[in-house]
């Protein structure tokens, strides 16, 4: 999963969304962060559809985003949404609606 955080020379709210996604960063194994700013390369921020600073992307494995936030999200927000680029658990049909041997037998 990757955090992509979109920024711009004179964006005064961009250092505190820098941090909230620094700390968001740490609590989520296998993160990985990347920060670039518009005015540097305008070419992808069109290419992402940016028109606000700061942004915040999530995009999962595959690289599609799972989120968007356009000026400072908290660290919660940041990682209800980390949350949707993990993959589903593989759904087993073990267990499910079974009471484990020696339980509820009811003689």
């Amino acid at each position: 999963m990757e955090l992509l955080l979109v920024t711009s020379a004179f964006c005064g709210a961009c250092t505190r969304t820098r941090a909230v996604v620094a700390e968001a960063v740490e609590l989520i194994p296998g993160a990985t962060f990347a920060e670039f700013d518009v005015a540097r390369d305008p070419d992808e921020a069109e290419a992402l559809d940016i028109r606000f600073t700061p942004t915040v992307l999530i995009r999962d494995d595959a690289g599609i985003e799972v989120f968007r936030a356009e000026g400072v999200p908290t660290v919660p927000q940041v990682l209800v949404a980390a949350a949707r680029a993990f993959p589903e658990p593989a759904a087993t049909d073990a267990g499910i609606g079974s009471v484990p041997s020696g339980e509820g037998g009811g003689r």
